[in-house]
């Protein structure tokens, strides 16, 4: 029997205590690349993902999550994130600063970047409102096909039917020029050129029709693709989609220590794979052979 201070005794609470620094110490960078698949209520799925390395390379750094909201990053700032539909592939995000039938706020450019405009740009039956133009306004001259009828809506009705827009009737004591529009108008025309003093969205527009300006849906329905990369190969094996931060390359995460270009290998059972040992188990093998020594 070996003494509880006898010398191999403290020789393996040394070693041990070390081995298990040395672990933190390499696992730190390895268990980085885990990927969260929740932002409180929200899940996250590929192509998205909150930590580096996750999800698709084109979709990279969209998201923030905070410990309250998931918001979507754009070069004009964050806009929450109220929900995320993997089965229809959109996300509807809501802009603080635009105005709404309680609130009036100054015009605010929605600018996204060009991998953005290209890989999630607002859906077709999203609608961007422009209110309390000028006569002068681009879009009632040169560019009056940018403009377009909105489900039988109207200027006065818009005007007329929430509280905060009220006032530019007040103000004017006349109808205000308004242009219901598409996404690409405000995406290469900054509110300054268009000559409107504010701004809200609307989506699901097709189904409003009949319906007032009070029970609108207000916000910014996002569209998107999945990038063919090898996803579902990766995710039937166990896997977590990724990609390497440095070469932007496709990477299927199979554990903290284990990545793959295509899939997780081993035997593949019920979507869970079963390859080499991690290193957290190698190092409680290695810690019971210290042990019972």
């Amino acid at each position: 029997m070996t003494l509880p201070n006898s010398p191999l005794t403290l020789f393996k609470l040394n070693l041990t205590t070390l081995i298990f620094i040395i672990f933190l110490h390499m696992s730190s960078p390895i268990i980085s690349l885990i990927c969260r698949n929740f932002c409180n209520n929200i899940p996250i799925n590929y192509p998205f993902g909150i930590d580096d390395g996750c999800g698709a390379p084109n979709f990279g750094r969209m998201l923030n999550c905070s410990a309250t909201d998931l918001f979507f990053l754009t070069p004009s700032g964050s806009y929450k994130i109220q929900t995320i539909d993997y089965n229809k592939k959109t996300v509807v995000i809501f802009d603080p600063a635009m105005s709404t039938c309680s609130i009036l706020q100054p015009h605010h450019d929605f600018i996204m970047t060009d991998i953005q405009s290209v890989t999630i740009p607002p859906s077709p039956d999203t609608v961007f409102v422009l209110m309390n133009c000028s006569i002068d306004s681009p879009v009632f001259n040169h560019y009056r096909s940018l403009c377009f009828n909105f489900s039988g809506h109207s200027c006065d009705e818009l005007y007329g039917g929430c509280t905060s827009f009220k006032l530019f009737h007040v103000l004017s004591n006349a109808t205000p020029p308004c242009c219901f529009t598409r996404y690409d108008t405000v995406r290469f025309m900054s509110m300054n050129i268009l000559d409107c003093t504010h701004y809200t969205s609307v989506y699901n527009v097709d189904g409003l029709i009949g319906v007032g300006p009070l029970d609108w849906l207000y916000g910014i329905k996002l569209t998107y693709g999945l990038p063919d990369l090898g996803c579902e190969r990766c995710a039937k094996s166990g896997g977590t989609c990724g990609f390497d931060v440095e070469t932007q390359g496709f990477v299927c995460i199979c554990s903290t220590t284990n990545n793959a270009t295509r899939d997780c290998g081993g035997a593949i059972n019920e979507g869970k794979s079963y390859g080499a040992p991690s290193l957290l188990g190698l190092l409680v093998l290695f810690l019971r052979a210290i042990l019972y020594l």
